[in-house]
């Protein structure tokens, strides 16, 4: 049976409103919890965009499931030498229970130090190179590296979990699938799609788990919920590689100009018809993934949580 979980919106809700909802989700339920790590929010209709490691030593205090970054870019921003000592102390604060989940990134995020901007080929480079690091650091000895594309000099990790935290690497492109397959300790990916975990699976991922995840919005009145997921998502609905490439919130919104309510009523499930949320959830473990990340879009997180608790998360269960 699949776990589901929550996906804590770092770009539209603010410190102390995250650590509520992650409350709120236990208390509905849920199996574990996702978050997300961004710089900048999309559009300045979001609003938000905490620092995430703050965030998540909040989290280890306030709530008993797990955690898991969706995802961190350890490559431009930030370097994997930093990430890796951020991942450790949160593993160790979380008592084992933090996973790691990394990506190839976006230049709205990792553009922000005046850096090259790489193409994605570069990044998958890059990012297996980054996990190198990560993991040597990870065995609390003194690590030196002179790569391609990093340095690391007599660096070593004193504030370590018992165990390692597993690095799960978000895949979109057939490439980085199987490219997450061969490094990564599980993937994670927004669509359900068979074809794509079996290209996982076949490029070194055969065991190892696959998580994805979705936004819904709920509401009674499920006119004013597709608006709503419009207003502060439509993003979600842009083609190719345009989240990876556009620099700015502004510049999202310019794109989403092109986005319909009709798109989004298409391709997000709205309103509080249990069996539209049912359905959703259910493609992914149709497809063979171990757990589903839900994000509720709005302010509305309570209603959202209750019914959740009472009308979907027990159905699927059954």
């Amino acid at each position: 049976m699949a776990d589901f979980g929550y996906f804590l919106s770092s770009e539209e809700h603010s410190p102390p409103e995250l650590i509520e909802q992650a409350r709120m989700a236990e208390q509905a339920g849920f199996d574990a919890l996702w978050i997300s790590d961004h710089y900048h929010p999309w559009n300045d209709q979001q609003g938000e965009s905490p620092f995430v490691w703050t965030v998540i030593g909040a989290l280890s205090q306030a709530v008993s499931l797990p955690v898991e970054t969706a995802v961190t870019c350890p490559l431009v921003r930030t370097h994997p030498a930093v990430i890796a000592q951020a991942a450790a102390t949160s593993a160790a604060q979380l008592g084992g229970r933090f996973r790691l989940g990394v990506g190839t990134g976006e230049a709205l995020n990792e553009h922000i130090l005046g850096d090259v901007w790489p193409e994605a080929s570069v990044r998958l480079e890059m990012l297996e190179e980054a996990l190198q690091i990560i993991r040597k650091l990870f065995t609390g000895e003194q690590t030196s590296h002179r790569g391609r594309h990093y340095t690391v000099e007599n660096a070593r990790l004193y504030t370590l979990p018992d165990e390692p935290a597993p690095i799960d690497v978000s895949a979109f492109g057939p490439q980085a699938a199987e490219v997450a397959g061969r490094i990564g300790d599980g993937l994670i990916t927004m669509m359900p799609d068979a074809a794509f975990v079996e290209r996982f699976r076949r490029g070194g991922g055969a065991t190892k788990p696959v998580y994805g995840g979705l936004k819904v919005c709920w509401g009674t009145d499920r006119r004013e919920a597709v608006r709503t997921a419009h207003r502060l998502w439509a993003n979600e609905q842009l083609p190719g590689e345009l989240a990876q490439i556009l620099p700015t919130p502004r510049h999202f919104e310019q794109a989403s100009e092109l986005v319909t309510e009709e798109q989004v009523a298409a391709s997000v499930p709205c309103g509080d018809d249990p069996d539209a949320h049912i359905e959703a959830l259910t493609a992914f473990v149709d497809a063979g993934f171990d757990a589903v990340y839900v994000n509720q879009i709005g302010k509305d997180q309570q209603g959202f949580f209750d019914f959740y608790r009472s009308k979907v998360l027990p159905r699927l269960r059954d």
